[in-house]
């Protein structure tokens, strides 16, 4: 593999800054790790978004804690922390908040006063999303893109850090308004939760059933999250890294000259510009998390599946071939020249 090159040096990526965000990420998987037993990937690519200020969608079947792993990373992170279960009646300002009249007492003048909606916490568990319509799922969408909410003509904007984790079931499609592909498009990160391995469901079993477990303790202040954040963007990157990232970005469309037989045949749609700023923000948060001041293509390749899974659109060959997209991805992954 092709070690960086043409890396210049940014004054704010300082190695202690470094040390203080190792450090912290440490201490914040030791306490999720309390609660949360086994799903080390996914805490670690939830991790990665949260430094890359993305948003995340979990999909998992019933019982996987998906739900208990969003709460206790709100509670190792000190942050507020809002559910908003998502249902066929739910409408928008639910969601966002609505205006009401209130009446001074003592003159009688009525005035319009705006009430905040659950939207207004830095963690938004946005649970079971595909069980709204799509004018609900939007006003989440839209506050999830540009990090504010109208209303009544005022722009009003959403406390900072602002991080989505939303929900969905892959089993139960009955009743249900699957998000389309421009919106799916604004999740950094589509992480899959599989079952958990024998022994750790044996741990499951035994911890949750017995006295009430250890309490998570908060590891990280918002003000600190967000120094990482920014810390995360001035990483510099080599131009060969970028490079890779755009290639095989650019090698999932059909259309594409860099597109190989394989995904002409079996994708309609590949992914767009945003895929690859998420692969290079994916990799600067995986390079920081590991002690290092600019990423690898290698960490351009850990964060591809779950960047790059939600973005293509596999055709009706690749079904009849039983070809997933996640099949595809990994052939791209290894088929991507490395060098430039």
């Amino acid at each position: 593999m092709a070690e960086p090159t043409s890396v210049d040096t940014t004054p704010d990526a300082d190695p202690q800054t470094l040390d203080a965000l190792q450090t912290s990420v440490q201490q914040l998987r030791e306490e999720v790790g309390k609660v949360i037993i086994g799903q080390e990937t996914i805490v670690r690519n939830v991790t990665v978004s949260l430094l890359a200020r993305g948003h995340v969608l979990l999909i998992g079947v019933p019982g996987l804690a998906k739900t208990l792993l969003i709460r206790t990373l709100a509670d190792a992170l000190d942050l507020s922390f809002s559910r908003i279960q998502f249902t066929p009646d739910l409408m928008p300002s639910d969601i966002t908040g609505t205006e009401i009249i209130d009446e001074d007492r003592t003159t009688g003048r009525r005035s319009f006063r705006f009430v905040e909606g659950p939207v207004f916490a830095n963690i938004i568990l946005a649970d079971e999303i595909n069980r709204t319509p799509p004018k609900t799922q939007a006003a989440l969408l839209e506050a999830m893109q540009e990090r504010h909410v109208t209303a009544a003509g005022q722009t009003l904007p959403l406390p900072a850090p602002f991080f989505v984790l939303a929900t969905q079931n892959p089993i139960e499609q009955e009743g249900t308004y699957p998000l389309p592909e421009a919106q799916l498009d604004r999740f950094m990160l589509n992480l899959w939760l599989d079952y958990p391995a024998f022994d750790q469901e044996v741990e499951v079993v035994r911890s949750t059933t017995g006295a009430r477990p250890e309490p998570v303790s908060a590891v990280m202040t918002g003000e600190e999250l967000q120094t990482y954040q920014q810390f995360v963007r001035q990483l510099p990157v080599a131009d060969n890294v970028i490079q890779y990232a755009v290639r095989l970005v650019s090698s999932t469309r059909p259309q594409s000259d860099d597109a190989p037989a394989y995904v002409t045949s079996y994708l309609s749609y590949g992914a767009g510009p945003r895929a690859s700023q998420y692969l290079i923000l994916g990799a600067k948060a995986l390079a920081a998390m590991d002690g290092r001041l600019t990423p690898l293509i290698s960490d351009v390749r850990k964060v591809a599946i779950p960047v790059l899974r939600h973005r293509i659109v596999s055709n009706f060959n690749a079904e009849a071939d039983g070809v997933t997209g996640l099949e595809l991805i990994d052939r791209l992954v290894e088929d991507t020249a490395t060098t430039s």
